[in-house]
């Protein structure tokens, strides 16, 4: 059977969340989604933590259901996966996961970097909560700031539990991350040092993807996952992962074996945002509007024409400068998991019809529609046959998700915190389409 994971994602105690993202609409709009696992996010917070033991019960080893989603014991084993309709008892399994900001000084810096814990088990993150609210208030934020080096944070968590997973959350990002330009390292090594061989997977973030990845031979022996690092309930699932599991070997451990292995006959694809949409893709200054591709930061020394300051490095400008030598923007590795790069079926409806807003009426009703005949996000976006979907949407919709999934979109990329812009349709195309309707 297969599943898609998305790990890591916030709760509404995280600054700069949404109040929705409570546990009962997480599992709703994953089953929306087609997500089948998720992160319950946040779990060092004390209260988030008091729900997730009062809301959650164990289903498989290590991974979680809403109580009360089940009648009763007796249906355990009898429980489909992936999803039930949404009428049915909730499939959606929760794996305890949190995110932690550790900033502190190294090697004559000052760093800062996101990291994300996946923990085996309840009774586990409390032993973690514990640990660390001696070091700073973990009430303070769903994501917690403390002034704790990355490799100690991952000693402390793997000598409470070695069935933690470590994993360096959004890589690239400028600001907070492990490879970030503004204060980042240059190897894993250099961040985690000796204990670099318990560092199993890095997280690519939005505003890369696995293809650029593959060109850093230091990253050659980790896997590469990809999270949606949702921070509204519409963002669940923008970026995740396929896994191919046997029924009945479900659970915790299982996906962690699937991940340390880096085996695409049972970690099947990566589910890709476009990078160019990420809010750092490109070199440039959000306040001057200017943005620039590598080559060109490198011959303005990578300095600001309208303010004259250092631009914020991207991404790619960022992977430019820690890829092989032989390995340029073209390079392919084989022997990894494959990935598909989405757009989210309401943005698709919303750019089809040219409405701004994804939550606007006309949008909604459009995704409803499709949803209530195909069940799942995934499902259209992935694999409903472009003349079922003729008979549920109208042209320029079905054409807009056909061309999503073939890739062909054109987008302006993003840069300095700024998203980037898709376009599917050209203005004379949409003209077209929208005539089909009379």
């Amino acid at each position: 059977m297969q599943i898609i994971a998305d790990l890591h994602i916030h709760s509404k105690y995280s600054r700069a969340c949404s109040p929705g993202l409570v546990l009962e609409k997480i599992d709703e709009t994953c089953r929306t989604k087609g997500v089948n696992l998720v992160g319950t996010g946040d779990f060092t917070h004390p209260l988030w933590f008091k729900e997730m033991k009062s809301k959650l019960v164990e289903m498989e080893k290590g991974l979680y259901i809403i109580n009360g989603k089940r009648k009763n014991e007796n249906e355990k084993n009898n429980l489909p996966f992936p999803l039930l309709s949404k009428e049915g008892t909730s499939a959606t399994r929760f794996v305890c996961s949190a995110e932690i900001s550790c900033i502190y000084s190294k090697g004559e810096k000052s760093r800062r970097l996101h990291v994300v814990i996946l923990a085996p088990n309840l009774a586990t993150v409390e032993k973690i909560n514990l640990a660390l609210g001696k070091i700073g208030n973990l009430k303070s934020d769903g994501r917690p700031i403390l002034g704790l080096d990355a490799k100690e944070l991952a000693r402390m968590v793997l000598e409470i539990d070695e069935g933690c997973m470590i994993i360096p959350a959004h890589i690239w990002t400028p600001w907070f991350a492990m490879f970030g330009s503004k204060s980042g390292f240059d190897s894993i090594e250099e961040c985690f040092e000796e204990l670099t061989p318990k560092i199993f997977a890095i997280e690519t973030g939005l505003s890369s993807d696995p293809q650029m990845n593959w060109r850093v031979k230091n990253l050659d022996s980790v896997s590469i996952i990809s999270n949606s690092d949702a921070h509204s309930l519409p963002n669940i699932g923008r970026e995740a992962n396929i896994f191919k599991i046997d029924e009945n070997e479900l659970s915790y451990n299982k996906i962690c074996e699937i991940i340390k292995n880096k085996d695409p006959k049972s970690f099947l694809k990566t589910i890709e945002f476009y990078p160019e949409e990420g809010m750092y893709h490109v070199d440039g200054h959000r306040l001057c509007n200017f943005s620039c591709s590598t080559a060109e930061s490198k011959k303005i020394k990578n300095i600001c024409p309208v303010c004259k300051k250092p631009l914020v490095i991207g991404v790619m400008n960022r992977v430019e400068e820690l890829a092989e030598n032989k390995r340029n923007e073209n390079y392919i590795d084989k022997n990894r998991v494959p990935y598909k790069k989405l757009i989210e079926l309401d943005k698709i409806i919303a750019e089809a019809l040219q409405i701004k807003s994804r939550n606007s009426k006309q949008v909604q009703e459009n995704y409803k529609n499709l949803i209530d005949v195909f069940e799942n996000e995934f499902e259209i976006l992935l694999n409903t046959p472009e003349k079922e979907l003729k008979k549920i949407t109208e042209p320029i919709i079905t054409e807009g998700i056909l061309r999503v999934r073939n890739g062909k979109v054109f987008i302006k990329p993003g840069f300095d915190g700024q998203y980037g812009e898709i376009k599917i349709f050209e203005e004379t195309e949409r003209k077209n389409y929208q005539s089909q309707l009379f």
